[in-house]
């Protein structure tokens, strides 16, 4: 009984964690729904770990996988470094900017470029495994659906690919560039794009099931909970739609400051957190839409908010990383990296990363 219930725990572990015992954040916002929520917990004390210096700034949100942390630069270049000590393990030169975020499937990393390269590397040694060229920029991260993968770029297509070699499976059309990543639930995609649709697309047919109208582009990625979709857009609003009613639920729109939202939400059960151009972070109820508190971050928030326990993440184009109380608002940490911020947060093991417009790629947690 004792030997069976060490195998149970050492495959539970394994399960878990990884093969090297780690924690991951697969992709962009954390998970296929795009919440950018996490089970785990923050240090009290946060400490700088490690820091890496990267050949070029950072708009890309790092991917953390057995061990490994993935990141591109504007320059081009996309890194592999340990997550551990914040070592080089391998980087990959020639591409395009990148700013789309990486995303892990299989042991494989993809990731797209300016130019409309989308790559597959082998996420252990780098080694190129195919590439597939759309006709414009990919600033879409990727996101998956039994052995498919999924992005958008900027030539108005949802492009659905095979993981495994590349190969086209199908492409939605749209009015705009899509500059958001998918979300994914059960077998459906949800677009939110620049033509100022909201779209869901039946990932086996590639056909669209349902449409609504916004009135305005979106550039964020939305985040599904409970059958309800959350983002905000270009119009000044942050939206709830109703998955099954194919309709509006509420809009958010802050009564003075009318600014567009670059930011993707983070939602939970109690919360949906936003940051927007108007310089302020907002906690919204994800029923109504009613504000429950607002911070001024005296700059614009580009980068997404993550949600870790009772904690968020989120950082300014000041540099500023902050770290909230989520049902009161209060700022229990923040942290002055001294240049802009446009790349998200990704949390594993207890520690977060962030990069940032120097170059500088942070690793934060309890030493």
């Amino acid at each position: 009984m004792q030997l069976l219930l060490l195998l149970f725990l050492v495959v539970t572990t394994v399960t878990h964690h990884g093969t090297n015992g780690t924690d991951n954040w697969l992709m962009f916002r954390g998970n296929p729904q795009l919440t950018g929520v996490k089970e785990g917990e923050l240090p009290e004390n946060l400490e700088i770990l490690w820091t890496f210096e990267a050949s070029d700034a950072v708009e890309s949100t790092a991917a953390i996988y057995n061990g490994s942390v993935y990141f591109g630069t504007l320059d081009g270049t996309f890194y592999a470094v340990d997550f551990v000590t914040g070592r080089l393990k391998w980087k990959m030169d020639g591409a395009d900017p990148i700013k789309s975020s990486p995303s892990i499937y299989n042991d494989t990393v993809y990731f797209g470029d300016e130019l409309g390269k989308f790559y597959a590397l082998n996420a252990k040694t780098g080694e190129k495994i195919w590439t597939f060229e759309a006709e414009a920029e990919i600033n879409s991260s990727a996101n998956f659906y039994q052995d498919k993968v999924l992005f958008g770029a900027y030539d108005n297509f949802l492009y659905c690919l095979s993981a495994k070699d590349g190969s086209l499976v199908w492409k939605f059309e749209t009015d705009g560039y899509v500059h958001g990543t998918p979300a994914i639930l059960n077998n459906r995609a949800f677009v939110t794009g620049c033509d100022s649709y909201f779209r869901v697309i039946d990932i086996p047919s590639g056909k669209e099931v349902q449409k609504v109208d916004l009135g305005a582009y979106v550039a964020a990625s939305p985040a599904i909970h409970n059958d309800r979709a959350y983002f905000g857009s270009f119009g000044n609003q942050v939206y709830c739609i109703d998955l099954e009613k194919s309709k509006i639920v509420w809009q958010y729109e802050h009564p003075k400051r009318k600014f567009p939202y670059y930011s993707s939400a983070a939602v939970t059960e109690k919360v949906v957190i936003v940051g927007g151009r108007d310089k302020m972070v907002h906690a919204l109820d994800p029923k109504t839409g009613e504000a429950l508190w607002t911070y001024q971050a005296k700059a614009k928030i580009e980068s997404s908010p993550i949600i870790i326990g009772n904690k968020a993440i989120i950082a300014s184009t000041r540099g500023i990383i902050f770290i909230f109380d989520i049902h009161s608002g209060k700022v229990l940490w923040e942290f002055d990296t001294a240049s802009a911020i446009a790349s998200s947060a990704s949390f594993a093991d207890g520690k977060f990363i962030i990069g940032n417009d120097d170059g500088i790629v942070f690793c934060f947690g309890k030493k």
